[in-house]
């Protein structure tokens, strides 16, 4: 059975870092896109970064170079460096990866960013 759990998330002021890390099991990660999404009650879950088993990089616009995604296939990990961090990134924010059977969701993390 396949698992993604996060950590990392908590509390921090506006300007501020986090790094998220996922850890996966039951499944060699490489050949996979290793995903970063995020949710805020009443919205949508929406992509924030991914990573590709090519190790190729995509960001949505609202990142605008603060996020920093990168993995390490030995550990079965990926992270999300957060860096200037706004209000308007408060969120749940969860791993994920699409297998052909479907995709596959952590339990999230929650980032909350206040003064």
């Amino acid at each position: 059975q396949v698992q993604l759990v996060e950590s990392g998330g908590g509390s921090v002021q506006p300007g501020g870092s986090l790094r998220l890390s996922c850890v996966a099991s039951g499944i060699d990660v490489s050949p996979y896109a290793l995903n970063w999404y995020r949710q805020v009650p009443g919205n949508q879950r929406e992509l924030v970064a991914s990573i590709g088993g090519d190790e190729s990089l995509y960001y949505e616009d609202f990142v605008e170079d603060r996020f920093v995604i990168s993995r390490d296939n030995s550990k079965k990990m990926v992270y999300l460096q957060m860096n200037r961090l706004k209000h308007d990134d408060t969120a749940t924010y969860y791993c994920n990866i699409h297998m052909d059977s479907g995709p596959v969701w952590g339990r999230g993390t929650q980032v909350t960013v206040s003064a």
